[in-house]
């Protein structure tokens, strides 16, 4: 492989701000799937991760898009998605599915569940080297280079205005989109800066605290607390964890706990007393990402309730890490259930790829 830029590339990332910025920006959808940087050389295709780890292998299906559907020489940057199966919404479990050891595997989910490609930026095109270009000259170039584009690889939305990209962050949320990304007009791309913005979304929700995971520092430590809601039948539902504090705070944690510790036999979490299938944090004590990672628990009597802030739901899950906000010796945990969780309004993902 030989181009103007080539792998591995850290893509360009963005900071968190509060709202939309002044100014000459574009503003385009947040996806919400895998970061990927796009090389092809002919029929040599590499698909590069945001910690610059080769995803190639995963998705067979876009290599073949792009072969069919990119020129013949380009760096591109973009997200890896995979829609439902009504084509509604992102799928983001789906997506994870992808990543898996097994090339059997890979190939019939590569049926089963294709994965689609949104691109947002040009870095390079033949033989020209855009990264020192403006992000308006990029635009224009990634537009002429997805004018064969077909089904599978697609152009991002894009918008100077505002007011457009303000009704894009109420509306695009119900097709599973994670915000809005603000980039300079007159802006170069810049590996692994935070040189972008993106404006997500923000609620609130009060959890149970079920139980912890120690510190990667000791077991003196807190790593993260280990979230719960009730669902409608009256049992205690998983939805994610909360884990950024400061050392200080996480050593404080661990001693303020434990008179919650409890036993297995004696929480809502005992695996031995749950139906198979059922997703709790014992049903996978190793991560999918690093098979050495103990994901295992401390249970805590779920008796405590913590507010945390959380941008979006995937299922019955936060999509990503909640942060903490306050303790809430206020409310009881048979308070803390599915329905305080705002629901964004249902648009059709299709709308926005077409």
């Amino acid at each position: 492989m030989d181009l103007p830029v080539n792998p591995p590339i850290a893509p360009m990332l963005a900071k968190s701000v509060a709202d939309l910025p002044e100014g000459a920006f574009y503003f385009e959808p947040k996806w919400d799937g895998f970061r990927a940087v796009v090389f092809r050389d002919g029929d040599e295709v590499e698909i590069g991760s945001r910690n610059e780890r080769p995803m190639t292998r995963y998705f067979p299906e876009l290599v073949a898009a792009i072969k069919a559907e990119l020129p013949e020489r380009c760096v591109i940057d973009g997200e890896i998605v995979i829609p439902d199966g009504e084509g509604r919404r992102l799928d983001f479990e789906a997506l994870l599915q992808r990543i898996h050891p097994a090339a059997t595997r890979i190939n019939l989910l590569a049926e089963q569940t294709p994965a689609h490609l949104v691109c947002f930026d040009a870095l390079a095109v033949g033989d020209t080297n855009l990264t020192e270009e403006p992000f308006a000259a990029r635009r224009e170039a990634l537009e002429r280079a997805l004018s064969g584009a077909g089904t599978s690889v697609h152009l991002t939305p894009a918008t100077q205005d505002r007011v457009t990209a303000q009704e894009w962050f109420g509306q695009f949320e119900g097709a599973g989109l994670d915000g809005i990304v603000a980039k300079k007009l007159d802006g170069p791309y810049v590996e692994d800066k935070r040189t972008m913005f993106k404006i997500k979304h923000e609620r609130t929700a009060d959890c149970v605290v079920a139980g912890y995971r120690t510190h990667k520092s000791g077991p003196d430590a807190v790593g993260s607390l280990l979230l719960g809601l009730y669902n409608d039948e009256g049992t205690l539902a998983s939805v994610g964890v909360v884990g950024a504090f400061p050392m200080e705070t996480r050593r404080e944690l661990m001693k303020e706990l434990q008179p919650w510790v409890t036993s297995f036999e004696e929480h809502p979490w005992n695996w031995q007393r749950h139906e198979e299938g059922q997703r709790t944090p014992r049903k996978a004590e190793t991560s999918r990402w690093n098979a050495g990672k103990d994901l295992s628990f401390v249970p805590l009597r779920p008796e405590r309730v913590v507010e945390v802030r959380y941008d979006h739901m995937e299922g019955v899950r936060f999509r990503h890490t909640a942060q903490f906000v306050r303790w809430r010796p206020d409310r009881v945990p048979q308070s803390c259930t599915y329905a305080q969780l705002e629901e964004p309004v249902n648009f059709d993902l299709g709308q926005i790829l077409s």
